[in-house]
């Protein structure tokens, strides 16, 4: 779930994206589900850990910065225009949340040399 956290506060950090809601665990076998009806075609490997959350943002715009950005776990953006869409919105409620506490960028701190004699 660490990698799913991640790429969940990377969207945000670094492709801007905003999210209406909080994060929320789905199960993998779900996801997997939602992953072949968007893309209409079979999966190679299935996932380990999935989460959904809803963008205040387009799609379209959240594809475009998405792509921009490479996070450590697959995303996917599902649309209106997708069928299994409006089933997700009345679902995604009923879902428990996940913490996305973000961590502070760390600070570059140079190593300190020192110098035996």
């Amino acid at each position: 779930m660490s990698k799913v956290r991640t790429a969940l506060c990377d969207l945000v950090r670094y492709a801007r994206l905003t999210f209406a809601d909080k994060a929320r665990r789905l199960e993998p076998a779900f996801a997997d589900n939602i992953l072949v009806h968007v893309m209409k075609s079979p999966l190679r490997t299935c996932c380990e850990a999935a989460s959904i959350v809803p963008l205040e943002d387009e799609a379209s715009a959240a594809i475009g910065r998405l792509r921009k950005i490479h996070p450590p776990a697959h995303v996917i953006i599902v649309s209106p225009r997708h069928e299994i869409y409006h089933e997700l919105v009345n679902y995604v409620d009923i879902l428990p949340e996940i913490d996305l506490t973000l961590e502070p960028i760390a600070e570059f701190e140079p190593a300190k040399e020192t110098a035996r004699l």
